[in-house]
């Protein structure tokens, strides 16, 4: 008897724990359940914690209550300026009604395959209407602000193949509902919209790149005109100063030339009106400087030739002074040897011979 109770407790225990294995379960904090009778929904828990059902004729679909993303195959999309841009799009979305979500599409692969063509029209549609300028620009925010609105729009829109009817608190679905009467939208909302890549195709990139290339040269030769233009100016200001400087200064230069040949003049007029003998020896002897000079000059000249007369004779006046030397030591131009007329008439008389 003790072994046949101890059996029967075993048993009992076991059924006991299979019968609170299957009729226990627990939603976690980032989760969402839906309780399931022969596939009909019975009740929703989206509190988080241990909970129950009915053993081995339900059971519990579980769904993600956080922020999921949905990334569609890039799309090429014709802006309004008719250029091609390749667009890459993601959309952040929210189960918000489990409910709905899974008469409509059941799990997530699903929802992607229908939610994915949704977000390409959207955004084809917006883009469509603006320009390249535009979705590079600050206007990029205001444009995701009205792609995200119209997805909002859709995704509440879309008609589900069955009607509804209320079994307890959950709203369930009845096919023999009227068309009209049927529920709509995906059981989701969604947060957020992004473009995350935008490229043009590589006809039109060639192209942009060829007129931005056309407009850097067309820039860099306006600015090599200008300089050129700054250069041509600034020159011929310059030329125009330095024509006036040098003007100035051959006119300050003539002017200073001419005082000094008046100055000249001038002393020399005084010292012949002093003693005009001696003033016609020195002249006489300068040219006799200027006229031989180096080692190969040569002149055949008679002997009575009025160039060669201070060789014949010397004035009085020359003749004194060499023989007086205090008035040698007075006269300034006894200093050099040109005053010299023996000195100087040494050469002259090899020169004649």
């Amino acid at each position: 008897m003790p072994k046949r109770f101890a059996l029967i407790g075993g048993i009992l225990l076991l059924v006991l724990g299979l019968v609170a294995y299957q009729g226990l379960f627990t939603v976690h904090q980032t989760q969402q359940a839906l309780v399931l009778q022969f596939g009909a929904i019975k009740r929703v828990v989206q509190d988080p914690g241990l909970n129950w059902k009915l053993p081995f004729i339900q059971n519990v679909v579980y769904f993600d209550r956080r922020v999921l993303n949905l990334d569609p195959s890039p799309e090429t999309v014709v802006l309004s300026d008719q250029r091609r841009l390749n667009v890459d799009v993601f959309v952040r979305y929210r189960i918000t009604d489990p409910v709905r979500f899974y008469e409509t599409v059941n799990n997530e692969a699903r929802l992607r395959d229908r939610l994915g063509p949704i977000v390409n029209n959207a955004v084809r549609d917006a883009l469509g209407e603006v320009t390249l300028a535009s979705v590079l620009s600050e206007e990029r925010a205001e444009i995701m602000q009205r792609i995200q609105s119209q997805l909002n729009v859709a995704v509440r829109e879309v008609a589900v193949e069955v009607g509804t009817t209320t079994v307890g608190e959950v709203e369930v679905t009845d096919t023999a509902a009227p068309v009209g009467q049927r529920r709509r939208g995906f059981g989701i909302d969604v947060l957020d919209v992004r473009i995350g890549r935008a490229d043009l195709s590589q006809e039109v990139s060639d192209s942009v790149y060829q007129r931005m290339r056309a407009e850097r040269e067309r820039d860099a030769a306006e600015f090599r005109a200008q300089g050129q233009e700054q250069f041509q100016r600034i020159t011929a200001s310059a030329d125009r100063e330095a024509t006036v400087i040098r003007a100035e200064a051959q006119r300050d230069s003539d002017i200073l030339r001419g005082e000094g040949e008046g100055e000249r003049t001038r002393l020399l007029n005084e010292a012949f009106g002093q003693d005009a003998e001696f003033f016609d020896f020195y002249r006489s002897m300068q040219a006799y400087s200027e006229a031989i000079r180096g080692e190969n000059s040569l002149l055949v000249l008679p002997p009575d030739n009025e160039f060669f007369r201070f060789f014949n004779e010397l004035p009085a006046g020359v003749r004194n002074i060499e023989r007086n030397p205090e008035q040698r030591a007075q006269t300034p131009l006894s200093s050099g040897p040109q005053n010299n007329p023996v000195a100087a008439s040494e050469p002259e008389d090899g020169a004649a011979q």
